[in-house]
């Protein structure tokens, strides 16, 4: 039967938001930023584990006072993040395979742990997605006019506003396929690195390292990462809707 682990990433400093506290660890409406997205993925039906990736020397914090304090049983494994993204995606999925969680009948999704605003109908959206299509992406269309600009700041070019996304997480992929993608990229990063490749999400890993297509799966615009201070008072203001 297949199964859906999620691979939920807390391992990132958020210098942007100019605090001393990681971002996935600030307040929102008394409870850590962390907590919304681990709930989402506890009660999704979809849902069978959560791997929680968090910030080095911080797993038995995270353990006490977020997975212990809340409740969140389907977290199997806390494990440690890198450096980068990647490595911290990477991390995940080499203990998600060395505890048996991975297996042929797998997919994972990938969740940025500051997106607290992540929702049932959208993890149950992209892991269907993913099901039918072997990699797939939460996005939804961008409401501005988009500029591609050279290195100097002018404007060059204006692509079709229609075919412009903004992509979220979570991202879905065959279990197998994602582990393969990310296997190749760190055996190929020394290369990849001098050619100048910048690698910004998991699906760009796939596309980059299988050549698989990645379907673009509509989302929520209130599905927002929290990134800067302003950020906070928005997904407040989401939450106070939600009620």
């Amino acid at each position: 039967m297949d199964k859906l682990i999620a691979i939920v990433l807390a391992a990132g400093a958020g210098k942007r938001m100019n605090s001393k506290v990681a971002k996935q660890y600030m307040e929102l409406q008394e409870k850590p930023v962390l907590t919304y997205a681990l709930q989402a993925f506890s009660v999704s039906e979809s849902v069978s584990e959560i791997v929680l990736v968090v910030g080095a020397g911080e797993e038995e914090f995270v353990r006490k006072e977020i997975v212990e304090k809340y409740g969140f049983s389907k977290v199997a494994i806390i494990t440690e993040g890198g450096s980068e993204r990647y490595f911290s995606v990477w991390n995940g999925l080499k203990a998600a395979k060395a505890q048996r969680l991975l297996t042929e009948k797998t997919y994972i999704a990938i969740h940025d742990g500051a997106r607290p605003l992540v929702t049932e109908q959208i993890i149950r959206d992209t892991y269907l997605a993913a099901k039918e299509y072997k990699a797939c992406v939460a996005a939804v269309p961008v409401k501005d006019t988009i500029k591609i600009g050279d290195e100097q700041g002018f404007a060059v070019s204006t692509p079709k506003r229609d075919l412009v996304w903004t992509v979220q997480t979570p991202q879905v992929f065959e279990g197998e396929l994602i582990y393969e993608a990310y296997q190749k990229l760190v055996e190929q990063l020394s290369e990849l690195t001098a050619q100048g490749v910048v690698i910004t999400d998991d699906a760009m890993v796939v596309e980059h390292m299988t050549g698989e297509k990645v379907k673009l799966v509509k989302s929520s615009y209130e599905n927002i990462k929290i990134t800067t201070p302003e950020d906070l008072i928005l997904a407040q203001g989401f939450l106070d809707k939600r009620g």
